[in-house]
């Protein structure tokens, strides 16, 4: 059972008007399999609108910040604001999780499942509050626990893409490119995972998890440029 939402307000100095939209939000649909008679929806919907909100909010405020920088590096910068990895950390910062309604088997989940359910529950969160509270109290909620990221972003490179970036640190140092394996692949097919391995040459230098394949090399890249750099 999650704890007093109203905890969380006090903490992000937010107040819902609506109560039923934050616990909405904070309502996982796992909680509702567990428990078919509570009064309240899922937070599905408040995520998709989320999702939308915060990406036009980011893309708003890069644009503006950023006046000569291209297309191409604005979705950079974007899409290293917003990812899974980068919500979920955004979540914890804020103990969203400790006021999460979920059903006792997505409790225990850790790891990347963790993370998503994370991720997804702030999106819904920001979806809750735009509604509740409109387009300017959002865009100041988002510039102070999401946005504050952006400097880190830039200092640590966060928004390169880690295959290109291994593939240049590799093809400089050792004349050869890097490949990826799918190592290991189990669960149902809705709950697809992945283990990929990175090689240089035959040699396995790295692995990853993801649910696919794509999210699976990206770990596995991060990874070896994280050993590289560990080496270096």
């Amino acid at each position: 059972m999650a704890s007093d939402s109203s905890k969380l307000e006090q903490k992000l100095g937010i107040q819902f008007k609506d109560k039923n939209l934050l616990k909405e939000a904070l309502t996982h649909r796992s909680y509702l399999n567990e428990y078919p008679g509570a009064s309240v929806s899922h937070n599905e919907r408040l995520e998709y609108l989320g999702d939308a909100v915060l990406e036009l909010i980011t893309t708003e405020h890069l644009f503006r910040t950023y006046p000569d920088y291209q297309e191409g590096r604005l979705t950079s910068l974007r899409a290293a604001l917003v990812n899974y990895q980068m919500l979920s950390r955004v979540a914890r910062e804020i103990d969203l999780e400790n006021y999460l309604l979920l059903s006792r088997g997505e409790s225990k989940d850790v790891g990347r499942a963790r993370d998503a359910i994370l991720a997804n529950a702030l999106e819904a969160l920001i979806g809750a509050f735009y509604i509740d509270q409109g387009y300017e109290s959002t865009r100041a909620l988002i510039k102070e626990i999401v946005l504050k990221h952006l400097g880190e972003v830039i200092e640590q490179e966060l928004y390169r893409d880690p295959k290109s970036t291994l593939q240049e640190v590799v093809q400089q140092k050792l004349k050869i490119t890097p490949t990826y394996k799918v190592l290991k692949e189990q669960g149902p097919d809705h709950k697809r995972e992945f283990l990929v391995g990175v090689f240089f040459g035959d040699e396995l230098k790295a692995q990853g998890p993801g649910a696919s394949k794509q999210e699976a090399e990206l770990e596995a890249a991060k990874a070896a440029l994280a050993a590289l750099k560990n080496h270096a």
